[in-house]
């Protein structure tokens, strides 16, 4: 797997995805609105921290790759029919890999709600570990508790 800078049409395909359930959490607001609100890879000064992986011309997920005094943050969405199928894993260390090489001797770090034993799996089985308690986080969708993971190999 390797990641490539996301494009404009990658955006859109990623704003119109919808979870189910729980996961719902993680659907995003329509393009237009990211845009008029500059959030996430709508604003213009944080779009170059995103990359996408495809499969043949299938859009599979993105990571957000972003240099923070702790480490280098990453985030990450995997298409959600592609959700439980070892994909988020491969991303994941793609995204381990370039953010070594675009931050030589920062340490990749992620947060995750945990509730989200899913995602938690997948992170473990790429390197990542759980750093200390759980934190309150304000999200887009209210207040949640989050664990911080860092990579460890």
């Amino acid at each position: 797997m390797f990641l490539e800078p996301i494009t404009c049409q990658d955006k859109l395909e990623i704003c119109s995805w919808k979870y189910e359930g729980v996961y719902s959490v993680y659907n995003l607001p329509p393009y237009q609105e990211l845009a008029k609100r500059q959030m996430a890879f709508a604003h213009p000064k944080k779009e170059r921290n995103y990359f996408v992986c495809r499969r043949c011309s299938t859009l599979i997920g993105y990571v957000n790759l972003l240099e923070k005094p702790a480490g280098v943050f990453i985030g990450m969405g995997v298409a959600p029919a592609l959700c439980g199928q070892g994909y988020g894993r491969q991303i994941l260390s793609a995204a381990v890999v370039l953010s070594q090489k675009l931050y030589p001797g920062r340490t990749p770090y992620l947060e995750v709600r945990c509730w989200n034993k899913r995602a938690i799996r997948c992170y473990e089985a790429a390197g990542f570990q759980i750093d200390g308690p759980a934190r309150s986080i304000e999200t887009l969708t209210g207040p949640a508790d989050f664990y911080r993971m860092l990579y460890c190999r």
